[in-house]
């Protein structure tokens, strides 16, 4: 599972698109806008009439929390005031607790005026999902912690047991009970069905079986993307707050908007001795995790996967950047760099297909690999995986690059650990 935070606004068109589709008695009237560098505010204002005939509010939708502690959200304004407020904000550095960076992306919708302000939050966990309630939301709700009601929901629950545990669990001083416990559950099916792992409406508001979430925070599960496409629509993965991309980093996502395949890169240390070509976003876990139980999480330069069959000149391109970046500079203790290319058994990537890209890829870079005194280690299993095998081994003795090969029968984990011990 690979949580990907999406924006407030995505959030919450998400759950109004839901109720419109799939409930009865509950409705929440979806208003809002993003304001980037970008937008034109003549464009905005004529597909959005409502920004002029209302009172609004403003707030950076940029992954990140604390905004009103911070004093970066208006209320209670006029359009002109909003224009404004964004034009004096926009591209202004912050500093959110040890994380800087500018704000590039508002959010604008309308002022909803209410007295009560409720919290509901839900998380998953390995068994089940975790909700959280309380009648008094805000900004202080990690302070008044204490006034949280906690309930579990196992993975096998039945609707009928479902809908109990929530009931039981709405906290006693909320007057709208009833609602509330609708809304909660209503929720809780929106957060399965659209496979969120994590959910947090704070604070939100009941008003005559109108539904106001006035604060959204969000993560989906990015690899139920096959399954949950037609739901989710447009959805932006935008980058952390503080997160800039490397320039290799951006060339990958670029390549990856463009396929149908996944391919992912994050540069953790460019100066790393260890670094993987993973296919499968399981199995990139399996040996992140295995390289840091082994001790040498600092050395290591990469993360990220190739998955979904990519083609051979798109596998090219991924394997060349990971091995541009690996080759750069030689271990300050001479050691050789070492090049993990691993993946599970793959269901339906042709792996002699993927295997021909990543050897081209050699081809080009076997000169600067000699130059790091680089050693690489190969575990692959799937469709027409003894071609690719072979035909990368045979690629290591023309190229008289010290690769070893091992198929399905050698466990991931083996292939880490003689890859790092001492020989």
């Amino acid at each position: 599972m690979a949580q990907r935070g999406i924006r407030e606004y995505d959030a919450k068109r998400l759950l109004a698109k839901y109720l419109k589709d799939y409930m009865q008695g509950l409705s929440y009237d979806f208003k809002a806008v993003l304001v980037t560098p970008e937008t034109d505010w003549a464009i905005l204002e004529k597909e959005n009439p409502w920004l002029k005939d209302t009172k609004l509010v403003a707030k950076p939708d940029q992954l990140f929390g604390k905004r009103g502690k911070h004093g970066l959200v208006l209320v209670n304004a006029t359009l002109d005031e909003v224009k404004s407020w964004i034009g004096e904000h926009m591209g202004k550095e912050v500093t959110i607790g040890r994380v800087s960076d500018a704000l590039t992306c508002f959010l604008v919708e309308p002022f909803i005026p209410h007295e009560k302000e409720y919290y509901l939050a839900i998380t998953t966990e390995r068994e089940g999902d975790r909700i959280y309630m309380s009648a008094e939301g805000g900004i202080e709700i990690e302070e008044m912690w204490d006034k949280v009601n906690e309930a579990f929901i196992p993975i096998l629950a039945k609707k009928e047991e479902i809908s109990k545990i929530i009931k039981n669990a709405v906290p006693k001083e909320i007057e709208e009970k009833e609602t509330f416990a609708q809304f909660a559950e209503v929720i809780y099916n929106f957060f399965v069905d659209y496979h969120f792992t994590y959910l947090e409406f704070n604070p939100f508001t009941i008003k005559q079986n109108l539904i106001y979430p006035l604060d959204a925070v969000a993560r989906l599960d990015d690899t139920a993307q096959f399954e949950c496409a037609e739901k989710w629509g447009e959805i932006e993965f935008p980058t952390p707050f503080g997160r800039k991309y490397t320039k290799e980093e951006a060339y990958i996502k670029q390549l990856d908007a463009k396929s149908g395949s996944s391919l992912k890169l994050t540069v953790l240390n460019p100066k790393g001795r260890i670094w993987t070509m993973v296919a499968g976003g399981g199995a990139s876990v399996v040996y992140t995790d295995t390289i840091s139980d082994l001790g040498a999480a600092q050395e290591l330069g990469n993360y990220g996967e190739y998955s979904g069959n990519p083609t051979t000149d798109e596998t090219y391109e991924y394997a060349k950047t990971i091995l541009d970046l690996m080759t750069r500079e030689k271990d300050p203790q001479g050691r050789p760099k070492i090049l993990i290319i691993g993946g599970g058994i793959a269901n339906f990537t042709d792996v002699a297909k993927t295997f021909d890209g990543i050897i081209k890829a050699l081809e080009d870079y076997k000169d600067k690999l000699k130059n790091v005194n680089a050693k690489i280690y190969v575990r692959r299993g799937g469709p027409n995986y003894e071609k690719g095998l072979a035909k990368i081994k045979e690629a290591g003795r023309k190229l008289d690059l010290p690769i070893e090969v091992y198929g399905p029968e050698t466990h991931m984990t083996r292939i880490v650990k003689l890859a790092l011990e001492e020989k």
